[in-house]
């Protein structure tokens, strides 16, 4: 047997691996560029054929494909003794492949496609054939029995005495991702960044009771979303056929996954313990099960209570690292206590991992030895310097070796820089410990608990919280000095020279470590062993213990708003105060740490707009702020359309859970609150949720609220304005923290104009002239002020990238100015989410692999990988003279503009702030911006750039197309309108429609070759569009499971208008009298297939039993007429009756129908999807919910 194991695969390719024999001496052998090219003595398996010297001689070998292998699977072949060659996937054999396979033949393996590495696997190596195809290999073999099998024999007795019991360990049988190290102590995913599931690991022995098995996370990435999941199976590791996440098997299995308990892949508690997806490394998992039949959780050393019971014996520990969980060790139960304890890395706040005590002097403060790639630490810890800085501009992030002391000063002076690159040193604090810290590429790159001071702005967790600070980093030179120091009372302030900066942010834990990123120019500093002014924060009868105590279950540091809020919102007072600034929503602002167990979190109302009806929102939620939705845009308009996890809000005398009501009635009326009313939240000891209004308690809103839920504002209709005024929630109120946003000084407080967009840099109305930035491909030549940019030489190298971000709702155009026909392709544009100047820019646009959206040819780009086809012109066939532009409008969607002209949505999903990237590649020499007050703002332009707008749309100076709803289309297309009058005519509630703006698509001619309808890109791989209807989306029923269904089959089911309310009241496609199901039975000859179909003539068609239900994958055929019915309508001022039709597309389950022939003749025009065969196009159903809809399709004369 020769066997391969496929170790790494890249998704950049098609096709992959190719293997088989060849007669050609391989010391002799002129290889070619694949081994199929080879004529002679060569047979390869390609795909699932065998081609014998390049030519197809089996077309179907085998059921498998090799193209559809996956990294850890494994391929062999050999020859048999009677020249038959055989191959086998994954230990089964695929039968014979050729009988004429030469005598003597070498084996070869063609690394094609997307295979990259593998590694020959020997006959004699149980454990790598374990890793893949379990249930045949393990089954047989004798060596695949476990070593120590406790109670396997006799269940009910104890087994004999085992003095000591054997220490636990991983089983080598793991996910085909996951690899077990350190002598079974240890387990990861080595590619965590590329996969983030098939990462199952289960211990070696069964637990016996009440033993605790307890593993430790090392590694974490924060690519993914989820993270580790711990629970018990009564499965034996070494005939399991591991899946690819543990709660997808649905026998003997327990999981804890986030905040619940999953057993069999059915959730059976909801809110049971800690949330395992906020863990950080060095917390610790654990799971026991007691001698009584009940199964316990722990975090971190804390109990979690019984989270099931009835639980048999003999069952083994499951680890499942998911999402962000990379890599975790088994720890110990002595271990379990002090996992400071580990070497020299201590924990302790006050101690130092190089050996400091904390009752040392400031001079033990040193740099840690653990740094960035590039970073080099000399000088007993006391200097750091960025290696190779001429070629190096990042990678040298340097730490403090302890955490700094409340007013203690950490000062550096700046001793070595260079010329060669752009932006500079930057500094600030961290809360993560340097021993848990992956040192990215810079440090703004962190996004939890990290404050940096960049340049002039302040920024937490990566993002932008404050621009224009006191000083700029960026100007420094050599000699100067940069302190830090985090005050008594949580704030953070910056020296320069030993001059105070003043505060630039607030609410820093007590523990937080000083942090240098060496960026750019900077290449070396030295510390300066400076003690520091004295903290001037603290007042002479405010001791530091008090004012800011030590972390303990006491409520900690002051409440402050999060900073992150509605895009309509300005946060004032630092943090204190929060002011919506235009329209009547997008106002969620949330507190900026959870709310602990009889905390009061309470606001005073500012302001009020009385143009608005409705009014202040308030509730509890588990979403930490930070998170928020996978993928911008990042928060809806309103509380109430906040997503899961749970929501707990107050609105009016209502109460909502997940936007449902539960209780009518309470309290007083939040709509009657006016300014200088006291509006408060307090969570119970018993996790209930209690409203509080000018100090009076409401009593008991909810109850069974989520551990660690946050604080959730909504500054929505009449209420725009509302500080924190809690005793325990807000610094004393004084001429320098005034909690009314009113008299904050920031400027963002204006309620004429629209605030800069969240992590911005102040990009909002006063966008100035754009210009490109000085950071260019090397072949670019800018000039006219830096608004021309010309490549001066090659075809590539010409990256440019726009110096300014652009605003939402702001159009940026240029112009081709010349074209060079020497060269193929040309100009691409597009996006980036990542601030530029960072790092250095790559040869071409597709090189890009941070956040970028990318348009070329006509081929959408997102991080290098094409996502689809835009519906604009082919870039490459544009003359000189045309005028390009990019538009994100308000839902974060990009539209591309031809000559002024709106060529519809492009891409969804973009971040703000975005910049704008041009590839000046190929043919195109030079582009030149064009001025906004020349031909940017058309009439097809962004409706707010327009000079026609009535008066009736602008109210006090602010224009209502920038209060809250996305830029609507210039002209709104007429048959879109004509189909939704209809739809509004079934008299349709609207809870059962997806909410705006992706309600309603229109797939009509003019739309579609327009780009318009309003709707994201479709995946290329999707069913084909429904010409000539309109689409409205459907919202799926609460109990489905989140995401499952959309990968089921899709297909199309024509009704009748009559039947459609009583499917949507159900959920799912039910018969009427004008469905499908009603149509006449096709008359057929009797048969022996058919034995009723002989009956008397006269006799009426029998009872059916269960309805059957007939749907088709092509909305052509489940359009005619018998099925979809033709209904009549009218409308006022038109002089004749319209004809109506309607259709549902739904999801439908696989395996619960049964395709087969039409029985309708099909019209000569319908042209079935692609790769559907025809004679398939009606698929039956009789089982009761196998389907879910998706959406209501209306078609209109």
């Amino acid at each position: 047997m020769f066997e391969i194991r496929i170790d790494k695969l890249v998704d950049k390719w098609s096709g992959s691996i190719e293997i088989g024999v060849t007669a050609h001496n391989p010391n002799s052998l002129e290889y070619p560029a694949t081994m199929t090219n080879l004529r002679s003595g060569t047979i390869m398996m390609s795909g699932c054929g065998i081609l014998t010297n390049g030519k197809g001689t089996r077309r179907e070998y085998c059921e498998f494909s090799l193209d559809e292998l996956q990294e850890g699977d494994h391929i062999g072949l050999t020859r048999k003794a009677n020249n038959a060659l055989h191959f086998y996937i994954n230990g089964v054999d695929q039968g014979v492949a050729t009988t004429l396979t030469p005598q003597v033949v070498y084996g070869v393996v063609d690394l094609y496609g997307m295979a990259v590495k593998v590694t020959i696997v020997h006959n004699h190596n149980h454990s790598d054939r374990l890793r893949r195809n379990n249930a045949i290999l393990r089954a047989l073999s004798p060596e695949g029995t476990p070593r120590r099998p406790p109670g396997a024999t006799h269940p009910s007795p104890a087994p004999p005495v085992h003095p000591p019991a054997p220490r636990l360990l991983f089983h080598p049988n793991c996910g085909q991702k996951a690899a077990v190290v350190n002598e079974g102590r240890t387990a990861l995913r080595p590619h965590a960044t590329d996969d983030f599931n098939h990462g199952v690991v289960l211990s070696a022995r069964a637990l016996r009771d009440n033993e605790l098995f307890q593993v430790r996370i090392d590694k974490m990435v924060d690519k993914w979303a989820g993270s580790i999941e711990i629970g018990v199976t009564t499965h034996n590791p070494a005939y399991l056929q591991l899946p690819s996440t543990m709660t997808n098997l649905r026998s003997g299995t327990w999981m804890m996954t986030g905040n619940g308990v999953m057993h069999n892949g059915t959730t059976v508690l909801d809110e049971y313990g800690h949330n395992l997806d906020r863990l950080k490394a060095g917390d610790t998992v654990g799971v026991v099960r007691r001698d009584d039949g009940t199964l316990h959780f722990f975090v971190n050393g804390a109990p979690q209570g019984p989270a099931a019971w009835n639980v048999p014996p003999n069952v083994y520990a499951v680890v499942d690292l998911y999402g962000q969980a990379a890599q975790a060790t088994i720890v110990d139960e002595g271990e379990v206590p002090p996992l400071s304890g580990e070497g020299s890395d201590g924990d302790s706040p006050g101690e130092s991992p190089e050996g400091s005590s904390p009752g040392g002097s400031p001079s033990d403060l040193r740099f840690h030895r653990l740094h960035g790639a590039n970073a080099v630490i000399t000088n007993g810890g006391r200097t750091a310097l960025r290696q190779n800085c001429r070629s190096e501009f990042n990678d040298a992030i340097v730490i403090s070796n302890r955490a700094l002391r409340d007013g203690e000063l950490f000062e550096i002076v700046i001793q070595k820089m260079v010329d060669r690159w752009s932006g500079s040193i930057e500094a600030g604090v961290t809360a993560i410990r340097p021993e848990d810290l992956e040192f990215p590429n810079t440090m703004t790159d962190i996004d939890y608990d990290t404050w940096m001071l960049s340049g002039t702005a302040i920024m937490q967790d990566g993002n932008t919280m404050r621009n224009n600070y006191g000083c700029d980093l960026d100007a420094l030179g050599t000699g100067a000095r940069i302190g830090m120091m985090r005050t008594g009372t949580g704030d953070l302030r910056y020296f320069i020279d030993g001059a105070d900066q003043g505060v630039a942010c607030s609410g820093l834990p007590p523990e937080v470590y000083a942090v240098v990123d060496l960026y750019g120019q900077c290449v070396q500093v030295s510390l300066t062993g400076a003690t520091g002014p004295t903290d001037n924060s603290l007042a002479p009868g405010a001791p530091p213990e008090k004012a800011c105590p030590p972390p303990s279950p006491a409520p900690g540091p002051c409440q402050r708003f999060h900073g992150r809020c509605g895009q309509n919102v300005a946060l004032g007072a630092e943090g204190l105060g929060a002011a919506r600034v235009a329209g009547y929503c997008h106002g969620l602002v949330f507190s900026r740490s959870h709310l602990r167990p009889g905390e009061l979190f309470e606001v005073r109302i500012e302001a009020l707009d009385e143009r608005w009806a409705g009014s202040v929102r308030l509730g509890l939620t588990a979403l930490p702020p930070g998170q928020g939705p996978p993928g911008p845009p990042a928060l809806p308009p309103t509380l109430l359309d906040l997503p899961a996890p749970p929501t707990w809000v107050v609105s009016g005398a209502e109460v909502r859970r997940n936007g449902t009501p539960t209780r009518h009635n309470y309290g007083v009326s939040l709509d009657r609150l006016a300014v200088g009313n006291r509006l408060g939240i307090r969570r119970g000891a018993d996790d209930s949720m209690h409203l509080v209004v000018d100090g009076q308690d409401m009593g008991p809103a909810a109850t069974g609220v989520a551990k660690n839920a946050f604080v959730a504002l909504d500054l929505y209709g009449r209420v725009t304005a509302v500080s924190i005024v809690s005793g325990g929630g807000g610094a004393e109120p004084g001429p320098s923290h005034s909690p009314s946003p009113t008299h904050s000084p920031s400027p963002t407080c204006a309620t004429n104009a629209l605030p800069p967009p969240p992590g911005g840099d102040g990009a909002g109305g006063d966008w100035g002239p754009p210009t490109f930035l000085g950071c260019h491909g090397k072949n670019i030549l800018l000039s006219n002020g830096n608004r021309t940019a010309s490549r001066v030489s090659s075809y590539n190298q010409g990256l440019v990238v726009v110096g300014q971000p652009l605003p939402p709702g702001r159009l940026f155009q240029v112009q081709i100015d010349a074209l060079n026909p020497q060269w193929s392709s040309s100009l691409a544009l597009g996006v980036t989410g990542a601030p530029p100047g960072r790092s250095p820019l790559p040869a071409c646009a597709h090189g890009l692999k941070r956040p970028a959206w990318i348009l070329q040819r006509r081929g959408v780009f997102h991080n290098a990988r094409k996502i689809r086809e835009h519906s604009g012109p082919n870039l490459e066939a544009l003359p000189a003279g045309t005028r390009l532009g990019l538009l994100v409008d308000l839902g974060g969607r990009l539209h591309l503009y031809v000559n002024g002209r709106d060529q519809g949505v492009v891409a969804g999903g973009v971040p703000t702030p975005c910049y704008v990237l041009l590839d000046l590649y190929g043919q195109c020499q030079q582009v030149t911006i064009v001025s906004e007050g020349g031909d940017g703002g058309g009439p097809s332009g962004d409706p707010r750039t327009r000079g026609d707008m009535e008066k009736a749309d602008v109210v006090d100076g602010v224009k209502e197309s920038l209060c809250w709803a996305p830029p609507a289309p210039p002209q709104p297309c007429p048959y879109q309108a004509l189909c939704a009058r209809f739809k509004d005519l079934l008299l349709l509630p609207d809870e059962y429609f997806a909410p705006e703006p992706r309600r309603s698509r229109c797939f009509c001619e003019g739309c579609e070759r327009g780009g318009g309808g309003g709707g994201d890109p479709r995946d290329p791989r999707e069913p084909p569009l429904p010409l000539g209807w309109c689409r409205f989306s459907l919202r799926p029923k609460p109990r489905l499971e989140a995401g499952g269904w959309q990968k089921w089959p899709r297909a199309y089911h024509g009704t009748s208008a009559g039947v459609v309310r009583r499917s949507l009241d159900r959920g799912e496609l039910v018969p009427g009298p004008w469905s499908l199901l009603s149509a006449p039975p096709k008359a057929e000859p009797p048969s022996p297939a058919h034995p009723r179909s002989g009956s008397a003539p006269g006799a009426g068609p029998r009872p059916p039993g269960p309805a059957p239900l007939v749907l088709s994958p092509a909305l052509g055929y489940a359009a005619l007429e018998p099925f979809a019915k033709r209904v009549q309508f009218r409308e006022p001022g038109w002089p004749r009756a319209r004809g109506a039709q309607v259709a549902f597309e739904v999801w439908v389950r696989p395996g619960s129908f049964r395709a087969g022939p039409p029985s309708l003749r099909p019209p000569p025009s319908l042209d079935p999807p692609e790769g559907l065969d025809p004679t398939q196009l009606e698929w039956v159903t009789k089982e009761p919910g196998a389907t879910v809809l998706a959406g209501l399709l209306v078609r209109v004369d």
